[in-house]
């Protein structure tokens, strides 16, 4: 059974800076496209960064230039680096990964999320 676990959200000003962890445990073979999802409160969850297998990311337009998310495959650990927190940045992050096990080619799994709380 895999699972992922984010860790690192907490109670920030504005102009702060924050890294997310989000590990995986389980039977994993292989992560191919790990992303960091975020819901503001009373919004829709939304992207705010995506890696695939090559390294090629992707950002949210609002992030672009603040965030960064990384890997460390030898610990199936993916991470968000957050930059030049602002107040609008709000919200619970989750975790999101397609992940292969010897059971199946690939599923989506996500995190539980960890809270981000950004003050002005």
């Amino acid at each position: 059974q895999v699972q992922l676990v984010e860790s690192g959200g907490r109670v920030m000003q504005a102009g702060g800076s924050l890294r997310l962890s989000c590990e995986a445990s389980g039977s994993i073979l292989s992560m191919n496209v790990m992303a960091w999802y975020r819901q503001p409160p009373g919004n829709q969850r939304e992207l705010v960064a995506s890696m695939n297998s090559d390294g090629v990311t992707n950002y949210a337009d609002s992030v672009k230039g603040r965030f960064t998310i990384s890997t460390d495959n030898a610990k199936n650990t993916v991470y968000l680096q957050m930059n030049s927190l602002k107040p609008e940045d709000t919200a619970v992050y989750y975790c999101n990964a397609d992940i292969a096990t010897p059971d199946s080619h690939s599923m989506d799994y996500w995190g539980k999320g960890t809270l981000v709380t950004v003050s002005s």
